[in-house]
Parts: C-alpha cells; structure tokens; sequence
C-alpha cells in the first residue's frame, strides 16, 4: 500500500527555516518523481515544487531561490528546505507522487509563518 507521511511543520517567524520530510512506503522512490503542494486557507492547493527520478527540480515562482527540495533514495524520502519564510507560506504542505496514474498524497503538515 502505497503511502506518503509528511512531517517537519510548525509555528516559525518570518525570515526564520524549516524543513519538511515525505517518507514514502508501498513503492520505490527511485522510480517515481515526488512533489509538495500547499493549500491556504481559502485558496486551492498549488504546486511549489517537484523533483524528478533524475533529480531534475521545478519550483514555483513564489518559492525560487527559497525552497530547494531534494531526494534520499536510500531513505525513500524527499525533503523540501524552506528559508527565509514569509507569511503568505502560511498553509498545510502536501507531499504527492503519481503512480500507476493515480495521484497519492500524504495526511498534510501544518505550516505557520507569523511574527
């Protein structure tokens, strides 16, 4: 069974870093790109980054330069580094991974940029 468990989110002030992790089980992460979505309240979910099987990396305008994600294969987990955090990254951040065409996401972290 394929799953996705996110963790690392929390209360931050502006400017401060956290790091979120997606642990993936029921599926080989090499094969598969993985990517993490955020959801404020009120507003639709939207990509902020992805990472390829090759380690190729696409990020959101929004994040570009911030937010640099990356894989361990070995652990089967991806990581996304968020620095110099603002309060509009405020919402639950979502790790997702398509396989077999069908979309699996996690349960969500909560993150909370506020002064």
């Amino acid at each position: 069974q394929v799953q996705l468990v996110e963790s690392g989110g929390g209360l931050v002030q502006p400017g401060e870093s956290l790091t979120l992790s997606c642990a993936a089980s029921g599926f080989t992460l090499d094969y598969y790109a993985l990517g993490w979505f955020r959801q404020a309240p009120g507003k639709e979910r939207e990509g902020v980054s992805c990472i390829s099987r090759s380690s190729s990396t696409y990020y959101a305008d929004s994040v570009k330069g911030r937010f640099p994600i990356s894989r361990d294969n070995a652990k089967n987990t991806v990581y996304l580094q968020m620095n110099s955090l603002k309060p509009e990254d405020t919402g639950v951040y979502y790790c997702n991974a398509r396989i077999l065409s069908r979309n699996w996401w996690g349960q969500g972290t909560q993150v909370t940029v506020s002064s």
